[in-house]
């Protein structure tokens, strides 16, 4: 009996005690959510407040004319340095005959005689002309740390003040070396706004071959109008032909003040940008009221300071082409097929990058940046082995300028002094096929070379509408009288550089460390060889 009594006992002990955790565990779960939910009324009457104080204070800073948000006096600019471009109006008398700028060759249909279809030629007020000083800032990314100054360019487009007549104006266009989509582009537009912008009544010689043509008799000028040029934009190359070398300064001058120019643009990359400003140091000292402009041309896309060149989108989108015909000649050809694709890229490696991150299908990238490792844990043939291991095929891109530290640098140059290069993708087509056959395999390896075949097509849309621009502003900076300088798009906006520091660190090169480089191993996922 005392031992039944002691089991109801210890029974109602512990149902007393299960009833006291529950009741506990019922009330912290009670004070819990009321706790969580005073603590998210507090929450919410903070970001209340908070939200009520930002309204209040941007509705102050609208008040006094400032930007609205938090002012962080550590990332601030004291000190603006624009880069100067030298004006012809320092040194010669501006025209008197037509000084303000307005937008020529507009058509306008007469109502009186709308019948017979009379139509006259008007004009009209830009919608924004350029003032003094205007500027495009260099360094757009602030972050700690960074000097409290920045250097800035002058802004492209047209001026108020002209420094020319343009009735008067004789103007020349030449384009020198390698091909590149857009130069016939760039050549329409620099008639067009010469004649139907500004209407100029002089004439405008293309200069054939390059800066031979300048002299050489069996490349005589072509007079260029708006019917001549009316197409061209829908062909590669280059309407004027081209060349590399042939600068002569003598006779480049003789031909100058033969024919009158007082404009030339030269179309060319660094090296033909250090002859444009060779031309301009010349007539400044010959005393000649010659304006000189260029307009950067590297399908490699490695002038430096400018966003990109025109041409390198038409052609990272053809040597897409390539590298799918690659891709199919690699899945289609057994046992192990191996598709390789060189691309141009002579000392940067912007086009076979971009082009590998816009395919996502390429197994391994090389560029002149980054060192090629053969073999080892780094090395780039056991990577190939091991994506035909694991996809059954491979497809390679390789910069024409990749892969040196193996073959050893030329010390032969081409005519425009640019030394010539090692074949690569011959080199690597030899390397695999031993690789793989020391691996007791057999890899069967398709070579492609579509260099040629993507410098001479058209320029896309994207390239033709940069072309444009680059044309028009070209222009518009020669009629306001600058001179010695080159045109580019910096910072997505069109700017006026001078030509010796535009060149000065030229060819530029694609970061090793930087984020395109990075995507691209994120896409092939190729060892990483960049050098601590």
């Amino acid at each position: 009996m005392t031992s039944k009594n002691n089991d109801s006992t210890l029974a109602l002990v512990a149902t007393a005690a299960l009833a006291s955790v529950a009741t506990a565990v019922i009330t912290h779960a009670s004070l819990t959510r009321k706790h969580k939910a005073v603590c998210d009324q507090i929450r919410a009457d903070a970001y209340e407040k908070d939200a009520s104080e930002k309204e209040t204070a941007a509705m102050e800073q609208t008040k006094r004319g400032e930007p609205i948000g938090t002012q962080i006096p550590s990332l601030g600019i004291d000190g603006i340095y624009l880069w100067e471009v030298e004006t012809l109006g320092s040194r010669f008398t501006r025209t008197k005959r037509r000084s303000v700028n307005v937008m020529h060759g507009l058509w306008k249909i007469d109502s009186e005689r709308h019948e017979k279809h009379q139509i006259t030629e008007t004009s009209t007020t830009y919608n924004k002309l350029i003032e003094k000083n205007e500027c495009i800032l260099a360094d757009i990314t602030r972050k700690p740390g960074m000097k409290p100054h920045t250097r800035a360019y002058i802004r492209a487009g047209p001026c108020e003040q002209l420094h020319f007549d343009p009735h008067t104006v004789n103007a020349a266009i030449v384009t020198c070396g390698g091909l590149c989509p857009g130069l016939n582009n760039v050549i329409r537009e620099i008639v067009n706004s010469l004649v139907k912008l500004y209407g100029t009544e002089g004439n405008v010689y293309g200069i054939r071959g390059g800066f031979a043509g300048f002299y050489d008799p069996s490349m005589e000028p072509i007079l260029l109008d708006p019917e001549v040029v009316k197409d061209i934009h829908h062909q590669g190359g280059t309407f004027l032909s081209s060349s590399r070398g042939g600068f002569d300064i003598d006779k480049t001058m003789a031909f100058i003040e033969k024919h009158s120019i007082n404009q030339l643009y030269v179309i060319g990359g660094d090296g033909t940008h250090r002859g444009a400003f060779r031309i301009h140091e010349e007539c400044m000292k010959k005393k000649l009221n010659v304006a000189v402009a260029g307009i950067p041309k590297t399908i490699d896309n490695d002038v430096d300071h400018i966003d990109r060149s025109f041409g390198f989108t038409s052609a990272v989108e053809a040597a897409l082409d390539a590298i799918r015909c690659a891709k199919v000649e690699a899945k289609c050809n057994l046992p192990n097929g191996v598709g390789i694709v060189k691309l141009m890229g002579r000392s940067a490696g912007f086009i076979a990058a971009h082009a590998s991150i816009s395919s996502s299908d390429v197994d391994l990238c090389l560029v002149p940046e980054v060192p090629t490792v053969l073999e080892g844990d780094n090395g780039c043939l056991p990577h190939v082995l091991q994506r035909v291991k694991n996809q059954g095929f491979a497809v390679i891109v390789v910069a024409e300028g990749a892969g040196e530290e193996l073959l050893g640098e030329s010390t032969e140059t081409d005519a425009s002094g640019n030394k010539k290069l090692p074949m690569i993708g011959e080199f690597m087509r030899e390397k695999i096929v031993d690789y793989f056959r020391d691996n007791g395999e057999v890899a069967t390896v398709k070579y492609i070379d579509p260099s040629y075949m993507i410098r001479s097509i058209p320029a896309n849309a994207s390239d033709s509408l940069y072309c444009m621009q680059l044309a028009q502003n070209a222009v518009h900076g020669a009629m306001a009288g600058y001179t010695g300088f080159s045109v580019g798009l910096c910072n997505n906006k069109m700017v006026l550089l001078p030509i010796p520091q535009l060149v000065a660190a030229s060819p530029r090169m694609m970061k090793s460390n930087g984020r395109t480089w990075e995507r691209v191993l994120a896409l092939t996922r190729q060892p990483n060889t960049v050098e601590e």
